[in-house]
């Protein structure tokens, strides 16, 4: 993945430069349709494969698995979980678009393990009204994988449950450990 060099590293501030951080992507999308040659390329994945990961900027799905674009659905959230929106997508992407496979990937140290769903108490408190949403957090990486299998090889909407593997990727180390469902 290439970044721009216009865009602020995570020690520069955000305002530093010129115009907002949206500007700037505005500006790099003008450069990068510049020389546009996806055009031509299919919505349904090359290689029937949906990835679900976390949304954390230290994890790179593409690049961590080896895959290009237009290999894969990516499916992203907040600790990579399965929910409700998460098997509507799957389900969309393997009844409509062919996907076969699903691999999911949480990471060390990440940031849902230290939420609890006292988050939506404290989120009523501060502007009045309770989310719908439950927080998903988790403790234990490994174990909410396991349990992410199991949501989806258990769900009646979703006709291929058979190549579905979970993985927990290291932030310090950039490797993936997979984990085993049965444990």
């Amino acid at each position: 993945m290439t970044t721009s060099a216009s865009f602020p590293t995570g020690s520069e501030s955000a305002g530093t430069g010129s115009g907002t951080v949206t500007d700037r992507i505005v500006d790099a999308n003008t450069r990068y349709a510049a020389d546009f040659g996806h055009a031509g390329m299919a919505a349904a994945p090359a290689l029937h494969v949906a990835v679900v990961a976390c949304m954390d900027a230290r994890l790179d799905p593409l690049a961590t698995l080896g895959l290009e674009l237009g290999d894969c659905h990516t499916i992203r959230n907040a600790g990579g979980v399965v929910t409700d929106d998460v098997i509507r997508s799957l389900t969309i992407s393997q009844r409509k678009l062919g996907t076969r496979s699903v691999v999911l990937v949480h990471h060390t140290g990440c940031g849902m393990e230290t939420l609890t769903e006292d988050f939506r108490g404290e989120l009523e408190a501060e502007v009045g009204q309770r989310p719908v949403w439950a927080v998903e957090s988790f403790q234990d990486a490994d174990q909410d994988v396991r349990q992410s299998m199991r949501r989806l090889r258990t769900s009646p909407f979703l006709p291929h449950t058979d190549d579905i593997r979970g993985f927990v990727y290291d932030v310090r180390t950039g490797l993936l450990r997979e984990i085993d469902p049965a444990s």
